[in-house]
């Protein structure tokens, strides 16, 4: 990708939506109101609009290593609280993929540096379902697994917070995981219960109005 390339392709892109609507940016000024948050990899190949076909103002996008959901990420907690305050998103969709970079990085041993401290997330994943993950000899297998259970896991850690609490409580609000297999361009919803979820972590998690 040539970086002096951008700013022509940009001047085309702009020309070809006011070709088609000469309204369209004057529109998109006036605000947003996406129904979805899409909390997904910041990996390069994986794009949240182009896969769900969605438009501009549609779907509200966050975006990190392995798709992770940390009560340390100041960015992701800013965020989650703005989409579901604020903006009154309907749903929060985690969305993993296969072959994440992030992921197969938690499985080495390899000493990463800075990412260390990100990948411990994964690695904790790891730890709460080893039994099962070492069960699978195939190491591509347990990689897609653990992939879907990294994203089962951040599905909890969404269910911690307050805001998203209160909405679910209220059904203002629900809770997907979806794992998009970069092999075949198709999205997977892992069919998480959220109810389950909840009932699961509410001795510890549940927070009062």
């Amino acid at each position: 990708m040539d970086i002096d390339k951008i700013f022509v392709n940009n001047q085309e892109w702009v020309q070809s939506k006011l070709d088609l609507d000469k309204n369209y940016f004057d529109d998109l000024a006036k605000g947003q109101q996406p129904e979805i948050l899409y909390i997904g990899c910041s990996d390069s190949r994986v794009t949240a609009e182009d896969m769900m076909g969605a438009g501009p103002g549609e779907v509200f996008v966050h975006r990190n290593i392995a798709n992770m959901v940390s009560n340390l990420d100041l960015s992701a907690m800013s965020v989650i609280n703005y989409a579901v305050d604020h903006l009154g998103v309907k749903h929060i969709v985690i969305c993993g993929h296969t072959n994440c970079g992030g992921v197969k990085a938690a499985m080495d041993s390899q000493d990463l540096g800075l990412l260390n401290s990100w990948l411990r997330n994964i690695r904790d994943v790891y730890r709460i379902h080893k039994k099962e993950l070492n069960a699978i000899e195939d190491e591509d297998k347990r990689y897609d697994r653990l992939v879907e259970l990294n994203v089962q896991e951040q599905c909890i850690n969404v269910m911690k917070l307050a805001a998203v609490q209160l909405a679910y409580r209220k059904k203002k609000i629900s809770v997907h995981g979806w794992v998009f297999d970069i092999r075949t361009g198709k999205i997977i919803d892992l069919g998480i219960n959220m109810d389950e979820v909840l009932e699961g972590i509410m001795e510890i998690y549940r927070l009062e109005e």
